[in-house]
This record gives structure tokens, C-alpha cells and sequence, in this order.
């Protein structure tokens, strides 16, 4: 069912939010009827800031969707479809005019609008399914509250409006009336200078009557006046409370929620991007805000045109305040990272940004847009920040930064001012003194980006600033994997608020292990995480002892990437992520997606599981003694004891050997391999599990060139020419003798003839010592002796030697 097909069954609110999202930029009837055209594009692989590598694509689909428009049209009839036909020239003539010279425009347009489709899509799919969808049902409920208060907020702010026109109504009703008063007050007092035998003087009475009534009038109008005012200023605080208390929820509750997803993004926590729904409300918002503050400043001037003293407390100079508050909070709180800086971040290396300004469009910022000025600045720095100590913070940084400013651009359709940071690069780092044990991987910076602009035609100056997530710089490729730990750690236990950049020096085993889990899927691609097994086996790495997966026992920093692992060199984060990035390559990766690499095993429990499987059943382990090392190990007869099974344990291979011959190739040159036990306990044929990865069988026959090509094969050497005890892994202590050293040989396909008749293999030499040089594994790369395939034969070398050429 299509996307499209789904978003007609919606009602009520979610059908009035798709109604809002069309216009002549992107009508709804094309739509409608191209929806297939529209969702068969791969929206998700494009960037519209990415003009150099994806502008061409999306003239592609442009010139695509154009075709797609004319097609339609031909197929119309002349007289019946005339309109219809007319509509789609129209559009097809508005794209052309709009998206032509900005075809990633339409890329913008149709992402947003797809996206928020799916939102809707499933939000309504949750409601109906009852229980089993409680959380997305409380966030469309969260949703809905929020839409409604912003109605009710809308309302109210029309109610005020009204009183305010009538307010200015019988202002000028009151000024009318007084005007006429002092008409006659005028007259009487001429009247009343006469002298009393003029005729004139017999109007006095009349005219005292007559100002009488209209003061009268006068002062119950001002008496109006005061309560109408009053009343209006009650209403104003009433309309205030309720808005602060809705962006309270819309910045201090979703918009927190969404930058602390931002965060657990890094670790593979699935970020939930409503961040177009949020700039929709903070529009919202700010629209209800400016005209608000308007109305405040249109009582000012109406009071400056007619003062009328107060008997109670004047609330104009708070309201004022107020709302001028409210407005600055939501223009500064809206001002984010839409796409943050790398959080590992190497020196001399291109980075990128995306700033954007929530309610930018809406307060017409774009009409003069702004700069947006990227800095570095250290840990101390951000803190003396947040304490609004500038002075020094700001002009004193921590590093350089090239490329370190552009300029805001408004996009029409979308609706999104953004700044996008393409070519940013930290040239030098200045570190702080070391503390203790810290080490330069765990020394946190962050990205301060600071702009300046105003709005109301300069009558509000807005000096904007955020700060990135923490960044840790590195300057050389094997800091990486340390940094990641501390950006890991920060990202998944850092509390809402906390000063810059406090974390907890001991956290819940249940919580990093869950973390680990998301990290595990994120990075490796897949949809299998970490067994049971896997977090027993983990826990039991770290503690030393069995630890349930829910257990609040607590691990430390240090346990976690600082302290040395028992009789091993490296941490357990190193160990960790090591096999992690194993895993996560072309070379394992669709291993593990099949389940064919159970991974984390001991070798005590590898031994256990396979010492009652049939003879050459094998699994595929983690080394436990080197860093992104993958081992098998397998059953076979003992080399002591004949007919009793042994368990053996091939020297750990690495993403070195594998970029050499694969996985699955290597599997299937080891004849002692028969039967995989995979990650679920099943035993399968390793042709059945390994047969669709083997690559192809290499031609015998002379290529075009006239040499016969050769091939890498695994082998193991024959047991009984191999002294045992010299057959451990010596890449790290406690490796028991019981661990074969696997081999290379080059041989050629199959045996080739030779115009002497005499059979031998034929090795491609260069590529042998090329080999040798570059690809060495083991060090003691074994090839066939080609001399071995001769036989005797009566030759005399001298009588040969000593011929004329």
C-alpha cells in the first residue's frame, strides 16, 4: 500500500495538517495523481545542500516529473479533460519557473513533505493499534494537546484584538465628546463675559445644562475607558501565562528532546526528526507572540493619546516586559544545530555543520540575513559562557578555525533559514594543562556558533549563540577509537542541564550494556544485536564474574577504557570496539547478518560446545588476545589419542587477512571444516551457509596475455609434520598449544602442459613477490617447489655449459 494511499484514510486533525502542507510551489493534485512516480525516487540518498554531487540527480527527476506531466496531458481528451489539462500545463510550466535554476529546491520540498506524511501516517497507525503502540499514542495525544493550545491561543489572541478595536472605538467616541465639551465650554464662557442685558445671555442656561450632561457623559465614557482597559490588560496576562507555559513544553520539553536524541543518535539510538514539526509550532509561536506585543504597543500609544490615571496598579510595564521576554527566549532558544559537527574530530580534516533558525522566515530574519560565526572554545570556556562571563569566553579560543563563517540563506519553499558548513577545518588545538590521568582522548571541546541580527525593522537586536555536542580532537588516526569511548560515554549518560561537561564516573551495567547494544546495531548495519550470550559473555569480560544484563552493578570509567583488561595490553572498550569494526566491515558483516558468527564465546565454552559435535564442526569465535581478531575453532581427532575428539583453535585472522582472501573463501580451502554452528545452535554444511559468498573458480586456460593465472589458498599443515607445542597463538599470553597457524599458498588452477611434457605448477612470480612484500599474514608464506615435479634425468651440465652459442 502506497504512502500516498495511506494519507487518504486519514482524518480529523492529521487531514487538515496534510491540507496545510500543499501549495502552488507543490500542489496536492500532482500529488495525487503522480504518486507513484513520486515515491519511486530515492528521496533518502539525496542532499539538498549537496549541490556539486546531487544537483544533477534532482535535474533528473525534475526533467522526470515533467515528462510524467506531459504524458498525462496527451492521454487527456480535448473537450471532456480540457480543464484538467490545463491545470497540469500549469503546473508543469510553475515547476519549471520555480525549480529550474534550483532543482534541489524540489528535493527540499518533496523531502519535508514526505516525511511528514510518514509521521502522520504512523501516528494514526499507532492509534489504531491500541496498547501495543501506548508511546506513540501519548506522543500524538502530546501532539494534539499542543495544536490545540496553540488554537486556543490563536483564539484568545483574536478576542484581544477585538477588544482592542473597541477599546480605540470609544477612545474616539470619548475625544469626540470631549472635543464638544470644550466647544461649549468655550461658548459659555464668552456668554458668560457679556454683559447681563446682551440677549446672548439667555443661552447660558442652556449651554450649563448642556455641558453638564456632556461631562457627565464624559466621565462615565473615562470610567468605560479605565474598565475596558483594565479588562484588556487581565486578558493580555491571562493570554501571557498561557503562552508561557505552552513554549515552556515546546522548547524546555520537545525541543530538549530533540537535541538530547541528536545525542543518543551517535550511539545508534533511532532519532526521531520532528524538527520540521517543531519549527512549525515555534512559527506558530513566534506569529502569536509578535501580534501580541503589537497589541501591547498599540495600548501604549492609546494611552499616550489619552492618559486616563489608573486607580490600581498599572500592569502595561509588566506586560510590556513580558511578552518582549517571551519573544526574546523563543528567537534564542530556536537558533540550533541541525546537523552537528563530527564529535570525533581530527585536525587538517574537512568537517561540515548545519545551523538552522526556527522562526526565521516567520520574523522575516531573511530579509537581511545573518553571518554565522563557527569557533572552538575548551570545557572551562563553555562554562564561563553559560555563567554569561563573554568577555573571555568568546574572544579567547581554543583553537583555529578555517572557513569559519557564512551566511544565513532562506529557502521559499521550505520555509527553513539554515546556514550549511561544508568546508569547515580546525587548523591548530590548544589544550589545556592534563589533569591526573585524563589523557588527551578524553579532553572535551564543543563548537560555539554565534550570529547577530534584528528584526521589527531594528527595533529588537538579538545577539544568538549554541553550542555544539562535546568534540573531542584527535591528530592522528589511532587516537580514534579512544575519543569514541569518551564521546560514547558522554552521549549516553550526560544529564538534562548539566554543567559543561559533567558526567557520572560510574554508571548501571544495565544502562551501558543497552547502550553498547544500540552501538552494536548502529554501527554493523543490522537489526541483530547482542544476544544474551553476547551481554553474559561482556559482562563477565569486565567484572570477572557472571552479571545478569538488568543487574544495576556498577561499572566505572576506568573499567570501561582506562584500566587494562587482566593479562591483556588493551581496554575493554578497545576490545570492544575492535570487533566491532571487524564486524561492521563488507568483509563480516553479511556473516553476521546470517548468523553464522557467534562471536562472543570463551574458549572454555567453545571447547564445551563443540567437544560433542560431530568431527570437523567448527564456529567462528572473537579472540579474546587480539584486537579485531576473528579465530575458529573446530573439532577433530586428538594427535595423542586417535578416535578421541579434540577441540582445535586456528590463529586469529584480522581485517588485514581478510582483505586478502575472504571469509568464506578461507572456510572453504580447510578441508577440517565441514559443519558451522551458527549464533542460534543449528549445525549446517558450510556450503550451505558460506556456498553463495565463494568466489568464482579461475579459468585454467591462458588469458590473453598467455599466463595462466594463480589463486591464494588457506591451508593448515599436516599435524604429524608439525611440532604442537610450537603452534600457539603468540600474539598474547595464555594462548594453550592447541592453536594451528593457517597458511597461504599460491597454485595455480590446475596442472598446466608443457612443450617438454612434463607437469608442474606454474606460480605468477611477480605476484608472489608482491605478496610476499606487501601481504605477508603469518610470516612463513609456504609455495609449492616447482622443481619437485621433475624427474630424474641424464643431463651434463659441463658438456651444456661449455656449448657455443
Amino acid at each position: 500500500m502506497s504512502l500516498w494511499a495511506k494519507v487518504r484514510e486519514l482524518e480529523g486533525d492529521s487531514l487538515r495538517q496534510i491540507q496545510n502542507l500543499y501549495g502552488p510551489n507543490f500542489p496536492i493534485e500532482f500529488r495525487h495523481y503522480f504518486a507513484d512516480i513520486i515515491e519511486r525516487q530515492q528521496w533518502d540518498q539525496l542532499d539538498p545542500d549537496n549541490i556539486p554531487q546531487d544537483e544533477p540527480h534532482a535535474k533528473y527527476i525534475l526533467g522526470l516529473f515533467l515528462e510524467e506531466i506531459q504524458k498525462q496531458c496527451d492521454s487527456l481528451t480535448e473537450g471532456k479533460d480540457f480543464l484538467q489539462r490545463l491545470h497540469f500545463s500549469e503546473i508543469a510550466s510553475h515547476f519549471k519557473n520555480v525549480y529550474g535554476p534550483a532543482p534541489l529546491e524540489l528535493v527540499r520540498t518533496v523531502k519535508k513533505i514526505l516525511s511528514i506524511e510518514t509521521r502522520l501516517v504512523q501516528h494514526a497507525s499507532s492509534l489504531m493499534d491500541g496498547g501495543m503502540h501506548m508511546r506513540n499514542n501519548q506522543q500524538s495525544e502530546k501532539v494534539s494537546h499542543i495544536n490545540s493550545e496553540l488554537e486556543r491561543l490563536a483564539a484568545m489572541t483574536r478576542d484581544t484584538e477585538n477588544d482592542l478595536r473597541q477599546l480605540q472605538s470609544k477612545q474616539e467616541y470619548f475625544v469626540i465628546n470631549y472635543q464638544d465639551s470644550l466647544k461649549i465650554s468655550s461658548e459659555l464662557q464668552q456668554i458668560q463675559q457679556l454683559d447681563p442685558s446682551n440677549p446672548a445671555r439667555q443661552y447660558e442656561t442652556q449651554l450649563t445644562r448642556k455641558q453638564a450632561e456632556v461631562d457627565k457623559l464624559l466621565r462615565a465614557e473615562a470610567q468605560k475607558l479605565q474598565q475596558l482597559r483594565a479588562s484588556l490588560a487581565t486578558r493580555h496576562e491571562e493570554t501571557f501565562n498561557h503562552l508561557s507555559q505552552l513554549q515552556n513544553q515546546i522548547l524546555d520539553e520537545e525541543l530538549i528532546k530533540w537535541k538530547r536524541s541528536q545525542a543518543l543518535a551517535y550511539n545508534g539510538v533511532q532519532h526521531e526528526s520532528n524538527l520540521d514539526q517543531l519549527q512549525q509550532w515555534c512559527e506558530q509561536l513566534a506569529e502569536i507572540i509578535w501580534q501580541n506585543r503589537q497589541q501591547i504597543k498599540r495600548v501604549e500609544l492609546q494611552r499616550q493619546q489619552l492618559p486616563i490615571n489608573n486607580p490600581g496598579r498599572d500592569m502595561l510595564p509588566d506586560l510590556n516586559a513580558t511578552i518582549t521576554a517571551l519573544l526574546s527566549t523563543l528567537v534564542t532558544s530556536t537558533f540550533i544545530i541541525e546537523k552537528q559537527p563530527p564529535q570525533v574530530l581530527k585536525t587538517q580534516t574537512r568537517f561540515g555543520a548545519t545551523i538552522r533558525l526556527l522562526v526565521g522566515g516567520k520574523l522575516n530574519v531573511h530579509m537581511n540575513p545573518p553571518t554565522v560565526k563557527a569557533s572552538i572554545i575548551s570545557e572551562n570556556q563553555a562554562k564561563a559562557l553559560l555563567k554569561n562571563d563573554s568577555s573571555r569566553s568568546i574572544t579567547e579560543m581554543s583553537g583555529e578555525i578555517l572557513n569559519p563563517e557564512s551566511v544565513m540563506e532562506y529557502h521559499t519553499q521550505s520555509g527553513i533559514l539554515s546556514v550549511n558548513f561544508r568546508n569547515m577545518s580546525l587548523r591548530r588545538i590548544k589544550r589545556s594543562d592534563k589533569r591526573g590521568a585524563e589523557s588527551v582522548t578524553e579532553e572535551k571541546f564543543t563548537i560555539l556558533f554565534q550570529s547577530r541580527f534584528s528584526i521589527g525593522g531594528n527595533e529588537l537586536v538579538f545577539q544568538v549563540r549554541t553550542l555544539s555536542l562535546p568534540v573531542v580532537v584527535i591528530v592522528h588516526g589511532n587516537q580514534e577509537a579512544n575519543a569514541a569511548a569518551s564521546i560514547l560515554w558522554d552521549n549516553a549518560f550526560a544529564e538534562q542541564g548539566r554543567v559543561p561537561f559533567h558526567i557520572p564516573d560510574k554508571v548501571p551495567w544495565c544502562k551501558l550494556i543497552d547502550t553498547l547494544d544500540y552501538k552494536w546495531k548502529h554501527e554493523c548495519h543490522t537489526s541483530r544485536g547482542l544476544t544474551p550470550q553476547a551481554k553474559q559473555y561482556l559482562a563477565h569480560k569486565v567484572f570477572r564474574q557472571n552479571v545478569s544484563s538488568n543487574s544495576d552493578k556498577q561499572i566505572s570509567w576506568a573499567q570501561f577504557n582506562r584500566e587494562p583488561l587482566p593479562n591483556r595490553n588493551f581496554t575493554f572498550w578497545q576490545w570492544f570496539n575492535g570487533v566491532m569494526e571487524l564486524t561492521k566491515s563488507k568483509h563480516l558483516q553479511k556473516h553476521w547478518d546470517d548468523g553464522a558468527i557467534i562471536g562472543f564465546i570463551g574458549k572454555g565454552d567453545s571447547q564445551d560446545k563443540l567437544v560433542s559435535k560431530s568431527l570437523a564442526s567448527f564456529l567462528l569465535r572473537y579472540s579474546d588476545s587480539e584486537i579485531g581478531g576473528l579465530t575458529i575453532a573446530w573439532v577433530a581427532d586428538s594427535d595423542k589419542a586417535p578416535g578421541v575428539p579434540r577441540v582445535w583453535n586456528l590463529q586469529p585472522q584480522t581485517l588485514r587477512d581478510y582483505g586478502i582472501r575472504s571469509l568464506a573463501d578461507r572456510i572453504k580451502d580447510l578441508d577440517q571444516l565441514m559443519y558451522i554452528i551458527k549464533s542460534d545452535n543449528t549445525t549446517q554444511l558450510k556450503d550451505e551457509v558460506f556456498g553463495q559468498y565463494y568466489s568464482k573458480t579461475i579459468s585454467s586456460s591462458p588469458q590473453g596475455d598467455g599466463y595462466v593465472r594463480t589463486e591464494l589458498m588457506q591451508h593448515i599443515p599436516n599435524s604429524n609434520q608439525l611440532n604442537m607445542s610450537n603452534m600457539g597463538d603468540h600474539s598474547a599470553p595464555n594462548t594453550p598449544a592447541s592453536s594451528y597457524e593457517a597458511q597461504l599458498s599460491i597454485h595455480s588452477p590446475n596442472n598446466v602442459p608443457h612443450h617438454n611434457n612434463i607437469q608442474y605448477d606454474v606460480p605468477d612470480m611477480n605476484m608472489v613477490n608482491n605478496f610476499q612484500q606487501q601481504n605477508d599474514v603469518t610470516g612463513n608464506m609456504e609455495y609449492d617447489e616447482t622443481l619437485e615435479c621433475f624427474g630424474p634425468c641424464n643431463i651434463d651440465v659441463n658438456e651444456l655449459l661449455s656449448r657455443q652459442l
